[in-house]
């Protein structure tokens, strides 16, 4: 509840100046302070900051909610591969129930190694491995796997321990909202801070907002990359489903269910599909099914409902209903982003 009036307080045209805006005012400029002195006890070495023997291509945000990270890292790792490239990925793996350092395998379930890494490993399969400590995860996932290349370390752009090479920052679709820090706006840090110096790509969807602004801080060009949908859904019963057949009036009872931070970009992209949805479940992002269960809507379901979720929703959904499908969100790159990316990891390099 608090969540969604924070979110709808974002994104009001104006801020206004009443009690809550001067007690969110005040909260976001005490959070900024800590910011800043957390990344200048990191610039002046009065906190470690230790770096791997391969490049490291950290992709994070600074905008709290979905940004589109984690199909931007599949893009990633798909294209680098295709180059003969050995990439390795290194995350969080946020809300999972242990703290060890875990690598990501086949048999691997969310709870474990979190929702976001077992997408990746299920759609990539390369190494990747998961911890508190990115450095930690990357010394285990260089250990197990000595000719890897290049390391991609989810969600890191605030996790300041590990040095990274070159820095993606990935904006979403639905802009910055008012502009403002933790909690009176969006922004997990500022983007008029010495620290954007950092930022080597911008990426945001070529419908998102703000590209225009966002050009300042950095001199390489803003990505704009395209995010759709997949026309075909697939099961865990190796069912596959083509989206276009669910785009008709009479058809079967369709709901659609979505636990990440944006549900209704989820909704908005099935129904601009052609899609008819009879119900669209909203849940909180990174929901645990294991635990919380099967929403009500989907006890009632009957033999000709078909469900659609997220892939990121499938990989803790199917052991409760294999049979819902889920539709993977496609991100592409193009060759001349692949070659810039490469470009700024070899100059680095190059730096030392």
């Amino acid at each position: 509840m608090l969540r969604r009036w924070l979110e709808r307080y974002w994104h009001q045209p104006a801020p206004g100046r009443g009690l809550t805006d001067i007690v969110l005012l005040s909260l976001a400029f005490l959070y900024g302070g800590i910011v800043k002195l957390r990344r200048w006890l990191y610039v002046n070495g009065f906190f470690e900051s230790k770096s791997l023997p391969v490049p490291v291509v950290v992709v994070g945000n600074v905008v709290v909610g979905g940004a589109g990270k984690t199909p931007l890292i599949i893009a990633l790792v798909q294209d680098l591969m295709r180059r003969g490239i050995r990439v390795g990925v290194v995350a969080r793996g946020y809300g999972r129930s242990s703290r060890e350092c875990l690598e990501v395998r086949i048999g691997s379930t969310a709870a474990e190694v979190g929702d976001e890494p077992l997408l990746i490993h299920l759609r990539t399969q390369v190494p990747i491995f998961v911890a508190k400590s990115r450095w930690e995860a990357g010394n285990a996932l260089l250990s197990a796997y000595p000719s890897t290349e290049i390391i991609i370390c989810d969600d890191g752009i605030q996790h300041l321990a590990l040095r990274r090479d070159v820095q993606l920052c990935v904006f979403p679709p639905w802009g910055i909202g008012n502009g403002r820090l933790l909690p009176a706006g969006p922004l997990r840090e500022s983007l008029q801070g010495a620290w954007t110096n950092t930022i080597d790509i911008v990426v945001q969807s070529v419908e998102g907002k703000n590209l225009q602004s966002l050009n300042q801080l950095t001199q390489e060009p803003v990505w704009e990359i395209r995010r759709d949908l997949s026309g075909i859904a697939h099961n865990a019963l190796g069912q596959a489903i083509d989206l276009a057949s669910l785009a008709v009036k009479d058809g079967p009872l369709i709901y659609a269910i979505a636990g990440i931070a944006n549900p209704e970009s989820f909704f908005s992209m099935l129904r601009a599909r052609g899609v008819v949805l009879w119900g669209a479940i909203a849940l909180k992002d990174h929901y645990d099914f294991a635990v919380k269960g099967l929403p009500k809507e989907l006890h009632e379901n009957s033999e000709d409902t078909v469900v659609l979720c997220t892939e990121k929703d499938a990989v803790k959904l199917w052991t409760l209903m294999p049979e819902a499908f889920a539709v993977p969100l496609e991100v592409s790159l193009s060759p001349a982003q692949v070659d810039c990316l490469l470009r700024l990891v070899n100059q680095r390099c190059v730096e030392g």
